[in-house]
């Protein structure tokens, strides 16, 4: 996915020239491109995230669109008063991309695993969040980021994710994308890294193999309102995601609920709180978060 960004932001920049990239002492390898074509729209704030992310801020209220970019963590926990107050609070166009989302660096602890940001950045009612679950969705999310600049907040996994969508298409906040559709009225819907969980639920268990896969890559707390008729076509949802049940995803769909008389049966898969603090390969940590793709209906 991070090469895709890259790609995408390089290839705008060139039609565009009010795009910045600001990193925070990391991407080598794969931002050179950006670098050499953009040298004056290129900077390197160091290990320095909270500057970063007011620098983003200044920049962005000069007219450019600047997007930060960091691994996991560092630039959502680490800057969250300068995203709350110089970034959201003046609706700037900044985007805060961030790599490694879920479990992507499980090997190097619990300082990169990046399973409460949904729950940082959903508190910021002026950003949009853009959390694609494969390389085609990251383009479809920056189709629409770079159309609508604004605070937003793009979460990344790390490289080599395969392709579940079939085409590019338009996406619209809030409504929920179909990635392969099944006749019935049971679907799994997901968002970021739960894309790839879900199409593994479904690959491993015989009860889901009849389940349609949908996601939802744009959302935030402006876009809850387009749920509930969503919602409604379904006869059951089972919403999946990398990221601590708490304030994630499947938690947002659930408050975004306004028929008290809905029939809709609506389960959460997320991670739960045993990987907390441990180390190991992704695999290894979402078989330890509850996801050995063997669970139940």
């Amino acid at each position: 996915m991070r090469n895709t960004f890259i790609k995408k932001i390089t290839e705008a920049a060139e039609l565009n020239p009010n795009i910045v990239l600001i990193v925070g002492d990391l991407g080598y390898s794969v931002i050179e491109e950006f670098q050499e074509k953009f040298p004056d729209r290129f900077f390197n704030a160091g290990i320095s995230e909270q500057n970063m992310a007011s620098m983003a801020a200044g920049l962005a209220s000069e007219g450019y669109h600047v997007f930060i970019y960091s691994i996991a963590n560092f630039p959502t926990f680490r800057c969250a008063e300068q995203l709350r107050n110089d970034v959201g609070y003046h609706n700037l166009p900044v985007t805060v991309v961030t790599v490694g989302g879920g479990l992507s660096y499980g090997n190097l602890g619990y300082s990169h695993h990046a399973i409460q940001d949904f729950g940082l950045m959903r508190l910021f009612p002026e950003f949009v969040i853009a959390s694609p679950g494969d390389p085609i969705e990251t383009e479809m999310c920056l189709d629409y980021l770079l159309n609508n600049p604004g605070p937003s907040y793009l979460r990344l996994k790390k490289a080599g994710e395969p392709n579940y969508n079939s085409e590019s298409k338009s996406l619209l906040p809030g409504i929920w994308n179909k990635v392969n559709l099944s006749m019935n009225k049971k679907i799994f819907l997901a968002t970021s890294g739960g894309l790839h969980i879900a199409q593994q639920i479904i690959d491993s268990n015989s009860e889901f193999s009849n389940f349609g896969l949908y996601s939802c890559p744009i959302w935030g707390a402006k876009y809850k309102n387009l749920q509930q008729s969503q919602i409604d076509k379904f006869d059951e949802i089972i919403t999946v995601e990398d990221h601590l049940l708490d304030c994630g995803f499947g938690s947002w769909i659930r408050e975004a609920i306004t028929d008290s008389n809905s029939q809709v049966k609506i389960k959460n898969k997320a991670l739960s709180q045993n990987v907390i603090g441990k180390v190991g390969s992704e695999d290894f940590l979402l078989a330890l978060g509850g996801f050995d793709f063997k669970i139940k209906s």
